[in-house]
């Protein structure tokens, strides 16, 4: 992951148009791209919309509109789910968020601008997520589309199975299950005789 340039920025108070806020001290890159990509659509900066990404660029994790539209709301009650999940639009649009999918049924959101390509391993016990990167299946993918003259765009790979905390979790309960009949059945052995 690449550390965000500094330019220029200023967080509009609330209630009051982004432009009449005074003097722009500092404005980090993801920022400036989001502005670029809003006013070529027409639209205007809102001190909504400059929390709302302030709050996904600060997150790490892979977030849905729900988790965002949560986070986004102790800040600025305000704030409507419409209008987070229409500003997520507009940041997937700028090439900042992309949109990824684990099975669960809802898209969640991740960085990605100036963010290295990576896969992810999704638990099926517990949702946890691992993001990984392997130059091996890179290679392999780039060799299987050579081989059939395809032109990748974009590749997304999504390994589900049980991650460690899960399966050791799975063998202390079974052990602990296991012990507990073997109890049992030592106290029926003894009230039989």
């Amino acid at each position: 992951m690449l550390p965000a340039r500094v330019v220029r920025f200023s967080r509009p108070e609330r209630n009051r148009p982004a432009f009449e806020c005074g003097p722009s001290p500092v404005m980090t890159e993801e920022q400036e791209v989001f502005l670029k990509h809003i006013q070529k659509q027409g639209l205007k900066r809102t001190a909504q919309r400059d929390l709302i990404l302030e709050v996904f660029l600060r997150e790490e994790q892979h977030l849905s509109s729900e988790d965002l539209y949560r986070l986004v709301q102790k800040e600025d009650p305000t704030i409507g789910h419409t209008t987070v999940y229409r500003t997520l639009k507009l940041l997937t649009d700028a090439g900042l968020a992309r949109e990824v999918r684990f099975g669960d049924g809802r898209t969640h959101y991740e960085h990605n601008y100036k963010h290295q390509h990576h896969d992810h391993m999704i638990c099926a016990e517990c949702g946890k997520i691992i993001e990984f990167f392997s130059a091996e299946l890179e290679a392999i993918q780039d060799a299987m589309a050579a081989k059939h003259r395809f032109e990748v765009t974009q590749h997304l790979l999504r390994i589900i199975g049980i991650c460690a905390d899960c399966r050791r979790a799975k063998k202390e309960q079974a052990r602990q299950e296991a012990a507990a009949h073997t109890a049992g059945r030592t106290i029926i052995a003894r009230t039989a005789r």
